[in-house]
């Protein structure tokens, strides 16, 4: 007997809104690349995009552990040689908080096809207010 593999095209994607407000960085990244990939499903497959579609509000109020806010650094390069941008965790956070979790959570799919497109799924907002609420999206309670 063959093996039944869920079929994309009939798959159900529900939409979560997950509140980062005091939310640790880290736990936070894993539980929202979990939701994008389909790992809470029954039927996940990893060679399929069985995920949903993860809302994450108020980016600005996430926390960073320890001394990672003066230690950890991001790079972003230009494209020009010698451009390489550095900036702490707590300028980035300052500045364009979106990023710091987008980065977490890009680092956690796969580095691949399925990797990018999965990560398309996930829309970041500083604040409390998002354009999707015609999704209906459901309350994702994080836990840890």
């Amino acid at each position: 007997m063959a093996t039944p593999y869920p079929n994309t095209a009939t798959l159900e994607r529900e939409w979560w809104v997950v509140d980062l407000d005091g939310a640790t960085l880290g736990r936070a990244a894993t539980q929202i690349a979990t939701l994008l990939r389909g790992k809470h499903k029954p039927i996940f497959t990893p060679h399929l995009d069985a995920g949903d579609f993860v809302v994450v509000i108020n980016a600005d109020k996430v926390k960073l552990t320890g001394r990672k806010l003066d230690q950890k650094e991001y790079h972003r390069f230009t494209g020009y040689l010698g451009n390489m941008k550095h900036a702490t965790a707590r300028e980035v956070l300052a500045t364009k908080p979106e990023e710091v979790i987008k980065q977490a959570v890009k680092r956690m799919l796969p580095r691949n096809a399925l990797g990018r497109t999965t990560f398309k799924k996930l829309k970041v907002y500083a604040g409390a207010e998002h354009p999707h609420a015609a999704q209906n999206p459901k309350a994702f309670q994080l836990g840890g």
